[in-house]
């Protein structure tokens, strides 16, 4: 079993870590030095304290112990605590869990445990939150096989994101991505500002987790460097650590709502940008991909829309835009078409209804170029018994 000391020792070969961790030292009060100093044995009396807990309360339970966070990253302050992987069997292990302070100090520290259950769920990277289980420095470990199984683990979360992105791996990203939307709402919605900065919390939450995953990669750092790392990824805007801090920094309500909502439109702008790039070619429309479909939009929207423009009905004629976009949008999703759902809307005019009802006209004719390419021809007869007499 590695100490504490000796995988400090090994840490100090790299010079950032090294260079980091003196500038700390140096930073300390004088009254801190001195308890600095016997930082690392301190560190290592919990681990070992750890142990030995194990062995009276649960023996067998304690798989391993490893180092991450601040003491991995180099990220170490006057009151960095000490992260630890405490990689337990079974429920017995839950024993070994405690939060304390350390009043000489003035250091809380989280000894929390965590089940092979929850590393198993990590390696799956639905998340990016898992340096614990790629990056802990084991420092304890009761068998070889706990090893081989971590290391397994390992393996399989690094092949998962390290995989380029392709559609299941956009889709994690998304999810992300629909939670700060979410929260978003809630902010925009939220009567009082700690209200509203407590969403926004989620929303930067969420986004900061949409990116990584967006780039196929993982919080390494901890919370102080977390722009490094967002800005180290090829996947975002360009401004994005500057719309982030501008959530964090936002004074009134109406700034807040404002950076929130620039924060959410680049990241919607970059993540339409990426789901292009992965969609496969459209088919070309076919008479069997389109045909009946410019009947049922006739059918099913066109005498709506007249009556709306007779009564002034707004709510009816902007439903049934709204239903004519919905299904040129199905369309469109799997059929290189020439219609944009969003051409329906742009013919919309609360003021003039009979207006829109002319748009809706003219996205039909337009839709209907599309169907005559593929050969069809709308189906017409002059009246019910000529279609009764076809028809059977």
């Amino acid at each position: 079993m590695r100490t504490f000391n000796q995988y400090l020792k090994e840490q100090m070969q790299d010079e950032e870590f090294a260079k980091e961790y003196e500038k700390i030292q140096c930073e300390m009060d004088d009254n801190i030095i001195d308890e600095r100093v016997t930082l690392n044995d301190r560190n290592q009396k919990i681990i070992d304290a750890i142990i030995e807990k194990e062995k009276k309360l649960c023996p067998g339970a304690l798989a391993l112990i490893g180092v991450y966070g601040s003491f991995l990253t180099g990220d170490v302050h006057p009151l960095s605590d000490l992260d630890l992987l405490i990689l337990i069997n079974d429920d017995r292990g839950w024993g070994l869990s405690a939060g304390f302070i350390l009043d000489d100090i003035g250091v809380g520290y989280d000894i929390y445990c965590t089940t092979w259950d929850a590393l198993k769920e990590d390696a799956e990277y639905n998340h990016p939150q898992i340096a614990k289980l790629l990056d802990s420095n084991i420092v304890y470990c009761a068998d070889e096989k706990y090893l081989a199984e971590l290391e397994g683990l390992r393996s399989k979360a690094n092949a998962e994101f390290s995989k380029p992105l392709d559609s299941a791996g956009f889709s994690k990203a998304q999810k992300s991505l629909d939670d700060a939307k979410i929260h978003f709402a809630n902010a925009l919605l939220a009567d009082d500002m700690p209200a509203k900065r407590s969403e926004a919390c989620w929303v930067l939450y969420s986004i900061e987790n949409a990116y990584a995953m967006l780039n196929r990669t993982y919080y390494k750092l901890g919370g102080r460097r977390c722009f490094k790392e967002l800005n180290k990824m090829q996947k975002r805007p360009e401004n994005l650590t500057a719309l982030i801090e501008n959530v964090a920094a936002a004074g009134s309500e109406a700034e807040l709502d404002g950076s929130l909502t620039a924060l959410m439109r680049e990241t919607s702008k970059c993540f339409e940008k990426e789901e292009k790039a992965l969609e496969s070619p459209k088919e070309e429309p076919t008479p069997d991909s389109l045909r009946g479909t410019y009947e049922e939009m006739f059918s099913n929207w066109h005498g709506k829309v007249l009556l709306a423009a007779e009564t002034d009905d707004k709510h009816l004629a902007f439903m049934t835009m709204g239903s004519l976009a919905a299904m040129i949008a199905d369309i469109a999703g799997d059929i290189n078409i020439d219609t944009d759902p969003l051409e329906v809307f742009a013919k919309y005019d609360p003021k003039d209804l009979s207006k829109t009802a002319a748009g809706y006209d003219e996205i039909l004719a337009k839709y209907l170029k599309e169907y005559e390419k593929t050969g069809l021809k709308p189906v017409h007869y002059k009246d019910v018994n000529d279609f009764i007499k076809n028809y059977l």
